[in-house]
């Protein structure tokens, strides 16, 4: 059974300019096209997003909640060692050497 590696990257915040790309959702919607398309070209498949909370420095002393969009994707992992799909050499060429000797009838 395939195990599966995972990859968690910060959803982009802002979108990215381009010729005929007029409207804020059209602009953020075409900088998260990029980076899906990107990670797709390495082998990595989108699995979902999620918002996250996490904790940040406010000042010296004190702490505030912030809550991060991150896109998540994975990838099968490989085999270390791929599995045999068939008879070894040694093995054929036994099967030939037998196949061209003689039936003898035993004594």
């Amino acid at each position: 059974m395939a195990g599966y590696e995972y990859r968690v990257l910060p959803a982009p915040t802002r979108g990215r300019k381009a010729p005929g790309v007029r409207t804020p959702e059209d602009r953020f919607a075409l900088g998260i096209e990029d980076l899906l398309n990107e990670m797709a070209r390495d082998g990595w498949r989108y699995l979902r997003s999620d918002i996250l909370p996490g904790e940040q420095r406010r000042g010296l002393a004190s702490t505030a909640t912030v809550y991060r969009s991150v896109l998540v994707f994975e990838r099968a992992l490989v085999p270390a060692t791929p599995p045999a799909s068939g008879p070894t050499p040694e093995v054929v060429a036994e099967d030939v050497a037998r196949s061209l000797t003689p039936d003898r009838p035993e004594d």
